[in-house]
């Protein structure tokens, strides 16, 4: 079992930034992936970025240039730098990990960018 704690969330102007931090605790000693999802006011779950034990990552094409992912040593935490965010960019984030074969979610933290 995997729990996962999300912080950092909060309301910015356009064009600021916020960071993003999750931390998982439970029996599981490796997390093969870890990383955010985002939902907005009527829209679906959507990948923001994932990053792999390894270091590999993937983002949205949405975010790419503008937000950072990362892990930190030890691997069970999960941090995702936002920067130059757009109103589009407002949405409830939740932090995402897989490891054995299961996935595990967040409560979502609020983020919302003002114009």
């Amino acid at each position: 079992q995997v729990q996962l704690v999300e912080s950092g969330g909060g309301l910015v102007q356009a064009g600021g930034s916020l960071e993003l931090s999750c931390a998982a605790s439970g029996s599981i000693s490796v997390i093969n992936s870890m990383g955010w999802f985002r939902q907005g006011p009527g829209k679906e779950r959507d990948l923001v970025a994932t990053i792999t034990y390894g270091g590999d990552t993937n983002y949205a094409d949405s975010v790419k240039g503008r937000f950072t992912v990362s892990r930190g040593n030890p691997k069970n935490t999960v941090y995702l730098q936002m920067n130059s965010l757009k109103p589009e960019d407002t949405a409830v984030y939740y932090c995402y990990a897989y490891a054995q074969w299961r996935s595990y979610w967040g409560q979502g933290t609020q983020v919302t960018v003002s114009s």
